[in-house]
């Protein structure tokens, strides 16, 4: 790994999460202050670089610093397997494998950022996030199964390949859409969003405060951005397309996964987590078995 394609990386995710920040920022707004939204998570970092940490009473300092950083640290080692045009940062012949297991470790970030403060409303937060991680992960490693069962491969590299002629979301929409609704839950982002839920005070983060609350909002956009760019290699033909270069095709359809998501945790409203629970095993479960069957029977 060479150390150009390694900035280049860290700025695209960053630049990306900022954009994606000032997008919900003006979903929030009205249009007549549209102007300055597009400066909001700049002012954000500012003031919380500025603010004091908050202490409760007796915390447990190393897992909370542990969970906040682990959150940003899951997503970027998660889009390391990912394309950036025709290669990623580390190719792997487990690629597909290594993304579903750093997300799965954003479980364990969330959990420690809501048990270490020693606080009821992180605490809830906390449990939240696990009891949805139960209802979204199994949808979500299908989605990822049938992509690879797709082209024969784990590698993202070679499933991005094997989409030259037909990208997987033209026979593959059912993964495609489950792949996008438990990209919503993994980050919980929108109608997932419990965990961070005004009704308890805003959950998991309400005890944290300056540089720990930046770094684990910055980890929260950054899991939007890598989902998102994981789509394209996935089901949307990775860097494929005419006249542009490949890199400059996988940004594109990055930006426009990423706004739909975005867009989605301000437009569509909250789902009851019994009731996600409930679609997601009696819905979403098979859908993405029948969707596995359909494309293991056109491969073989």
């Amino acid at each position: 790994m060479t150390v150009g394609p390694l900035i280049g990386y860290a700025v695209t995710l960053a630049v990306l999460a900022v954009a994606a920040a000032a997008f919900d920022a003006a979903l929030a707004a009205r249009p007549a202050a549209w102007g300055s939204a597009a400066t909001a998570p700049l002012r954000e970092v500012a003031r919380l670089l500025t603010q004091q940490r908050r202490r409760t009473v007796l915390p447990d300092l190393v897992l909370l610093r542990a969970g906040v950083w682990s959150l940003p640290a899951a997503a970027v080692l998660a889009g390391v397997v990912l394309p950036l045009g025709e290669r990623p940062l580390v190719e792997s012949a487990v690629g597909v494998v290594w993304f579903n297991a750093m997300e799965v470790c954003v479980w364990g970030a969330v959990w420690l950022t809501g048990w270490a403060p020693n606080s009821v409303f992180p605490l809830v937060g906390g449990y939240r996030f696990v009891a949805q991680g139960l209802a979204y992960e199994l949808p979500h490693m299908f989605a990822l199964i049938t992509a690879a069962l797709g082209a024969g491969s784990l590698s993202v590299t070679e499933v991005a390949a094997a989409q030259r002629e037909v990208w997987f979301v033209v026979w593959m929409p059912v993964a495609f859409v489950i792949y996008l609704v438990s990209a919503l839950a993994m980050a919980f982002w929108g109608p997932f969003g419990q965990p961070v839920g005004g009704e308890v005070a805003g959950g998991v983060r309400v005890e944290l405060a300056g540089p720990d609350r930046l770094v684990f909002q910055a980890g929260r956009y950054a899991l939007l951005v890598v989902a998102s760019a994981a789509a394209v290699p996935l089901f949307l033909g990775g860097g494929a397309g005419p006249l542009l270069p490949s890199w400059a095709w996988t940004l594109v359809k990055t930006v426009a996964v990423l706004g739909v998501l975005v867009w989605a945790g301000r437009r569509v409203p909250a789902v009851r987590m019994d009731r996600f629970t409930q679609a997601s095993w009696l819905v979403l479960i098979p859908a993405a078995l029948l969707q596995m069957l359909v494309v293991g029977l056109v491969v073989i």
